[in-house]
């Protein structure tokens, strides 16, 4: 066992330096602009990352062999890593990237794998809540931008601004649906008119001579 302790420490350093790298590699190509390329070397420091056993970690000094701690409610406290922060900036990168690309269902799912780690990841937050107002979904939006505002007040003034495009974009989109709803009632009550006309045309019926009786016509 003893001599199998440096190789699985030597690998989980290496995996974790790489990891490092990826990321690094990954920010600076998106301080370039070139999303795409962020977006692979984030994918590329993932795999490198998730699921490092602890024990090992633990052999190279990072996170601890004492018992859990508990809260209040008696609930464990889970400890986090550094493997943890890195995974959480990593997935808070990637939504930054997806919100660039405009697809609003990554930024969403990407931003909550890095809330999982740090529910107050305020960036990852923000990015949420303007992928979902893009979506159509204001009132969830509103919530968590209302939510940032009251536990991070120095984000007040982003929150703010975008408040006020969600309404605009809101605005537009009930003004847009409020004409396709009128144009569609006004081609409803022309096809009623148009149906009304041609009943009004329409012989009341076909009336047998006066001397007709129903055996004859029969």
């Amino acid at each position: 066992m003893s001599d199998e302790a440096p190789e699985l420490q030597s690998a989980t350093e290496i995996k974790l330096e790489t990891a490092r790298q990826k990321k690094d590699t990954g920010d600076q190509a998106f301080k370039k602009g070139d999303v795409r390329a962020a977006l692979f070397s984030y994918h590329e420091a993932l795999m490198y990352l998730v699921g490092l056993d602890k024990n090992a970690l633990q052999s190279i000094g990072i996170g601890s062999s004492a018992p859990p701690q508990k809260d209040k409610d008696g609930k464990e406290i889970k400890e986090k890593t550094e493997v943890d922060e890195i995974i959480e900036k990593i997935y808070a990168n990637m939504s930054a990237c997806h919100l660039k690309l405009g697809n609003w269902k990554r930024v969403v799912e990407t931003a909550d794998k890095a809330l999982a780690k740090n529910e107050t990841n305020f960036k990852a937050l923000f990015r949420k809540a303007k992928a979902l107002g893009e979506q159509g979904l204001y009132e969830k939006a509103v919530k968590i931008l209302e939510e940032i505002k009251e536990k991070n007040p120095s984000d007040a003034a982003s929150c703010n601004a975008e408040l006020s495009r969600l309404r605009v974009i809101d605005n537009e989109r009930e003004k847009v649906h409020k004409q396709k709803l009128k144009g569609f009632l006004n081609r409803e009550k022309k096809t009623d008119k148009a149906d009304d006309d041609a009943d009004a045309d329409k012989p009341t019926g076909v009336r047998p001579p006066p001397s007709a009786t129903i055996e004859e016509v029969a």
